[in-house]
């Protein structure tokens, strides 16, 4: 594991081997951190979060407890994420075992309990609403929210 100064891990955390978390960063109690993470500068986790494999998050962003962060996804930097966050994966049956992921851009605010599905994205500075789960591409600057999510306005 690669750390840097100023960094506070709960003792209840687990990191695996492999790993890169940014200065300043805080993890919290329960939270997993799987191989070949790559965690910014000045995040917070709070509790029950897991990071899975090769999940790449930028500098300045948040998690609210009970965040699942699947396999190789990506999110941006100055990005909170409220809590019962999951952003899914789901295997290619055509390509065999291999998982769809996207990910997450910069400057995002993603209310309670959301689901990303699998293989959509969501764009830079763009707003979910809670209780959403998100079915469609989600462009930058937009806001969306609804179960399935449907888009509200620009995000001005």
């Amino acid at each position: 594991m690669k750390t840097y100064k100023n960094v506070d891990i709960h003792y209840l955390a687990y990191i695996e081997d492999d790993v890169e978390i940014g200065e300043g960063t805080s993890i919290g109690p329960f939270c997993i951190v799987r191989s070949g993470a790559r965690i910014g500068k000045y995040c917070k986790f709070t509790a029950y979060c897991e990071i899975r494999n090769n999940v790449l998050i930028g500098d300045f962003t948040t998690m609210g407890s009970r965040c699942t962060i699947s396999a190789n996804a990506s999110i941006g930097s100055n990005t909170t994420i409220k809590y019962g966050f999951v952003l899914t994966d789901t295997p290619d049956l055509k390509e065999g075992n291999v998982k769809t992921v996207e990910g997450i851009g910069d400057g995002v605010l993603i209310g309670a309990n959301v689901t990303l599905m699998p293989g959509f994205s969501i764009g830079n500075n763009s707003i979910i609403g809670a209780c959403t789960q998100v079915r469609s591409h989600v462009s930058d600057n937009e806001i969306w929210f609804g179960s399935p999510a449907k888009f509200y306005k620009k995000n001005d």
